[in-house]
């Protein structure tokens, strides 16, 4: 038998307590694990480096390095709030259109400005300055080969899609191809915007280095 519950039970778990309403890109602090709008949150860490539901220190010099967009928590709202992300999206696109601005989210990606990017960086200190993670990237299917180099260190700000377009260019020849790439940890399935920094919280805190993940053929979930 179904359970049907009212939304009001649930709001308290889905709304920002910087605005009152429900998440908009929902931003989730790494060391405390608490949510808000991203906008909310970033403006708050403009005056504070505090987080705005316990008061913990997020950082003193760059708390905007420990926030992740929570693309799990925003598929949820978006599916238990009727039409809250059509009503966003419209309001996003109005804003735009009465500044004569392209709204980024209808702007097509060029994939060949990623790769000029990726060589870019390569010959510069690009983020060599951040908190590094030394991360085990190892191939769970017979389908893919493993990498030359398993072993790298990177940025705790990159993020998962940052490896797998790293994992593209490496065995498939190319980046656009990245979303044929699944990576876990743990043998969990990881979102596409967690840093680093944000798996190895969540994920490995109390485990020793590297952080060991695993990457696999795209299985579409039904």
């Amino acid at each position: 038998m179904e359970r049907r519950v009212k939304l009001k039970t649930i709001n308290p778990h889905i709304t920002c307590k910087i605005c009152g309403g429900y998440f908009i890109d929902a931003t989730t602090v790494t060391e405390c694990l608490h949510t808000f709008c991203k906008s909310c949150l970033v403006k708050h860490l403009e005056e504070k480096k505090t987080c705005p539901t316990c008061d913990n220190v997020i950082h003193q010099s760059h708390p905007l390095q420990y926030i992740s967009f929570d693309r799990t928590m925003q598929d949820i709202v978006y599916k238990l709030v009727p039409n809250l992300q059509e009503d966003e999206m419209r309001r996003e696109r109005e804003f735009y259109k009465s500044r004569n601005i392209p709204c980024p989210k209808d702007m097509p990606q060029n994939h060949e400005d990623d790769e000029k990017m990726l060589e870019a960086h390569a010959e510069s200190d690009f983020h060599r300055l951040d908190e590094q993670v030394n991360v085990s990237l190892e191939c769970m299917s017979n389908n893919f080969k493993n990498l030359q180099r398993r072993f790298i260190r990177c940025s705790s700000q990159a993020t998962i899609t940052h490896l797998k377009k790293l994992v593209a260019k490496k065995i498939l020849n190319g980046i656009d191809k990245y979303r044929e790439i699944d990576i876990l940890c743990n043998e969990e399935l990881l979102g596409k915007d967690h840093t680093l920094k944000f798996v190895y919280v969540t994920r490995w805190r109390f485990r020793d280095p590297p952080l060991r993940l695993q990457f696999r053929p795209r299985v579409d979930l039904v």
